[in-house]
């Protein structure tokens, strides 16, 4: 087979990945308080086990008001550190790259766990004052946001950093920065939830401003040893709104600062969106930054099989896949693609004579 493929290793800086199988973070809502379980331990780890590269922790909130619904994990108090070590060292035992994605909710907070509805919590419902760069709710039944001050934003700005560095102490080798989705760190970049007119607002440079300091504070304590990543929404699929062109600058930018990849997904901020929705409809955003800026990318949405993960790889169009509803379905597809594209499958010693 002609390199790289799927099962070809990928290094970054002194990390090596076993292949460019990713789990994508998923939001998991089983936490209280913010503390990780054994849901978590067990789900995470039957991936690793299944062979995956890099297993990624859901998004893990920066502060209390930073969680999507109360049964968000965190990473916003040292007590948390405690569960995440247990299952970093798990997933480094099992032959994966243990990441952790650091998030903060904005306007998007305060809401029910999916299964419950997923819609605003009030405050008498367990809920709290949600946050944004300006005070334009996501949807008019939500409340409507505080507008962060330039304070507020100085000490989110430090909260990542010292996310970042209780990540490095419960033993993770990759931090993603989740900038998508409609979340804080989205709804300052999008012209359509940022209508600020100080220097955090306004101009395309202007609204990069709270990303990039961020990612400058990240990576001043994270190791220069261990990979940085940054999860982008490519475009809102909203007209006026972020676009392609944007991220491609914005990619230059975080580059500049020594992200190592840009993990490419798209929509979330407006309930306008209007994606085209069809197998891999987002890997040309990984191809176009990929191309135009020279970093690392990876593909996320709607991949689902050995076939189409190799030819992503072999065509230059990503450097990683990152599957996730389809690890919901099968934790072993790492296994079964090995099988399916003709590779020698890594299986634990325990189940080697089922493989």
């Amino acid at each position: 087979m002609s390199n790289p493929h799927l099962f070809t290793p990928l290094n970054i800086r002194h990390v090596t990945f076993r292949n460019r199988i990713a789990v994508s973070p998923m939001c998991q809502y089983s936490c209280a308080d913010g503390f990780a379980t054994d849901w978590h331990l067990v789900h995470l780890g039957s991936r690793a086990v299944g062979g995956a590269g890099l297993v990624m922790v859901e998004a893990s909130a920066v502060e209390a008001r930073g969680r999507i619904s109360p049964a968000d994990n965190g990473i916003w108090k040292d007590e948390h550190i405690g569960p995440l070590q247990q299952i970093a060292s798990f997933l480094r035992e099992q032959g994966a790259v243990a990441g952790i994605q650091l998030a903060h909710a904005g306007r998007k907070a305060s809401v029910a766990r999916p299964w419950e509805g997923g819609g605003f919590l009030k405050e008498s419902e367990g809920g709290w004052q949600t946050v944004a760069p300006s005070p334009v709710p996501f949807r008019p039944t939500d409340g409507t946001p505080a507008e962060l001050s330039r304070d507020a934003i100085r000490d989110l700005v430090r909260a990542f950093a010292v996310a970042a560095q209780r990540a490095l102490a419960a033993g993770f080798q990759v931090v993603e920065i989740h900038g998508a989705h409609g979340y804080l760190m989205h709804e300052f970049l999008s012209p359509l939830s940022n209508h600020r007119s100080d220097e955090y607002g306004g101009s395309l440079e202007n609204r990069m401003r709270f990303a990039l300091e961020i990612t400058e504070a990240v990576r001043a304590v994270w190791p220069a040893s261990l990979p940085l990543f940054f999860r982008v929404s490519a475009t809102d699929w909203v007209e006026g709104g972020w676009a392609a062109e944007d991220s491609v600058e914005l990619a230059r930018r975080l580059k500049s600062l020594g992200v190592d990849l840009v993990d490419c997904s798209s929509g979330g901020l407006s309930a306008q969106q209007k994606i085209p929705l069809e197998p891999g409809y987002q890997v040309p955003f990984a191809e176009k930054i990929r191309s135009e800026v020279g970093i690392l990318t990876g593909a996320v949405g709607l991949i689902t099989t050995p076939e189409q993960c190799d030819k992503i790889i072999r065509s230059g169009q990503a450097d990683i896949v990152l599957l996730a509803r389809e690890f919901l379905r099968d934790p072993y597809f790492p296994m079964h693609a090995a099988k399916a594209l003709g590779v020698p499958a890594e299986t634990p010693d325990q189940y080697a004579r089922a493989w």
